[in-house]
């Protein structure tokens, strides 16, 4: 067996405790942090506390080696994974770093879920730097969230956007914190545009056909994300019928979208229902595919579509749309969040756009130059929103009839000119610039950690801390459109 690049034998890899959701799973954390254990797994060893909500087999233990070798392609792998309802708890953790003995903490998505691990990050810091993947939705920046950035060695911002914001919220303090922009990676063996004509296409052609119930649809647009209220899909299904009636009928009819979520979700909506009412008797042209599949199952599912859609409004980052760019199709997409790094908005010089304390989104359109592969929908609303846990946050509402207008302007291209723009979004996520494939972001994510357990020192026991009023901070941000 040849042995990949930078490989080292188990005896003399790190071992990382990794908390996330369990990666045999389908969710967006799971397949990312599935793909960073598979990527990985020749530097680094791995115990994972596996998540899920009521997880079924709680309380096991699983030995993944085998299938990690066999998938990774290496002789001695070391992946054992338990999981546990939620993320598990402070003396799970206690529990791991005691028996397990690892070299640092890996631990996946938003803060809200890990506040009984911030709370102990100060005897885990004794023993074992913290490295958070982490991702903020939307500016302003997060002023709350100051603690829980404060209690990581690392600080791996999935989007551009989460790096500006992190840097305002820890000011001076981000100077000595490993805080790089380390985006998501889609997996472009798994992903990838199936060649016309080929055996493989003939597969598809049949996938098609039991998907869409054998009706004959020459236009697909797929929506792929949970039935939650920030996906905005009843804005999507109106957009959709608003393209539909800008088309002749018979035109209109050979129009299909394609739904790959829960029809209907008490964090959502009834879906069948907002069908039934926005299109009456031409429902059918809505179409809904079986959610928590595997990634073939998947990367048909945009192979046989023209574009996919993604209006949320708010999106850290967007990861069917990669997955889409990756299927070597164009997307449409709601400009906030980690959805603006995968449009690839660029500056007056050309080059792709920064953000900073000043300019911490695109989100009010002050660049609106983009690739090709990509239709921007600029929010027509931002509204400033909040909970007890998370007291502001911009909500960026897109306008249903500028969605269809983006609709329509794929549409109009016509299949060649939309297959030549999907093929130049997965040429990007794919190069170096854009770090969104698989392999780059193991790069990415192998430099981080190593600099971090080679850097980290341990917090001492005992600190005294004077206590100062703590200063008024009041942000500056952009209010109305340039």
């Amino acid at each position: 067996m040849e042995l990949k690049p930078g490989y080292m034998e188990r005896s003399k890899r790190k071992k990382i405790l990794l908390i996330g959701d369990d990666i045999r799973f389908f969710s967006g954390i799971a397949t990312i942090a599935r793909e960073i254990v598979l990527g990985t797994s020749h530097r680094y060893n791995y115990v994972i506390v596996g998540g899920a909500i009521n997880h079924p087999d709680k309380g096991k233990r699983y030995d993944l080696c085998t299938s990690t070798n066999d998938i990774a392609k290496i002789p001695d792998s070391e992946v054992i994974l338990y999981p546990t309802d939620g993320y598990g708890n402070a003396d799970l953790i206690r529990q791991m770093i005691k028996h397990e003995k690892p070299d640092a903490l890996f631990f996946i998505t938003d803060p809200r879920y890990y506040t009984w691990l911030f709370e102990i990050e100060g005897e885990i810091r004794q023993q074992v730097p913290m490295i958070y993947l982490q991702i903020w939705d939307c500016e302003p920046a997060p002023i709350y969230n100051a603690n829980y950035y404060r209690s990581c060695d690392a600080l791996l911002a999935i989007s551009k956007q989460t790096k500006a914001l992190n840097e305002v919220v820890l000011g001076e303090e981000a100077k000595g914190k490993v805080l790089r922009y380390v985006p998501h990676g889609i997996n472009h063996d798994m992903f990838y545009p199936v060649v016309k004509d080929s055996e493989e296409d003939k597969e598809l052609q049949k996938f098609r056909k039991t998907v869409l119930k054998d009706k004959d649809f020459d236009f697909v647009v797929v929506f792929n994300s949970r039935n939650i209220r920030r996906k905005s899909i009843p804005d999507t299904i109106l957009a959709f019928k608003h393209f539909l009636d800008q088309l002749p009928a018979e035109k209109a009819d050979k129009c299909c979208l394609l739904l790959h979520t829960q029809a209907v979700d008490d964090n959502g909506t009834d879906l069948p229902a907002v069908i039934e009412l926005l299109l009456g008797e031409k429902k059918d042209q809505v179409v809904f595919s079986n959610p928590g599949t595997s990634t073939q199952y998947m990367n048909y599912l945009y192979n046989m579509s023209d574009v996919s859609i993604l209006i949320s409004s708010n999106e850290g980052w967007g990861l069917s749309i990669t997955e889409a760019m990756m299927s070597g199709k164009m997307i449409i997409a709601n400009v906030t969040g980690g959805m603006q790094d995968q449009m690839r908005f660029v500056d007056e010089n050309g080059k792709w756009i920064e953000f900073n304390e000043s300019f911490c989104s695109n989100h009010l359109g002050k660049y609106k130059e983009c690739g090709e592969w990509a239709i921007p929908v600029f929010p027509s609303n931002i509204s400033l929103q909040g909970s007890v846990p998370t007291p502001y946050i911009f909500d960026d509402r897109a306008d249903f009839r500028d969605a269809a207008a983006a609709i329509r302007k794929v549409y109009d291209l016509g299949a060649e000119e939309r297959e030549r723009r999907g093929l130049l979004g997965r040429e990007w996520v794919m190069s170096k610039e854009s770090k969104m494939s698989a392999v780059h972001m193991c790069e990415n994510i192998i430099e981080a950690v190593d600099e971090t357990i080679t850097t980290f020192v341990p917090r001492e026991k005992h600190e005294i801390i004077k206590v100062k009023e703590r200063p008024l901070k009041t942000l500056k941000f952009p209010v109305s459109l340039p």
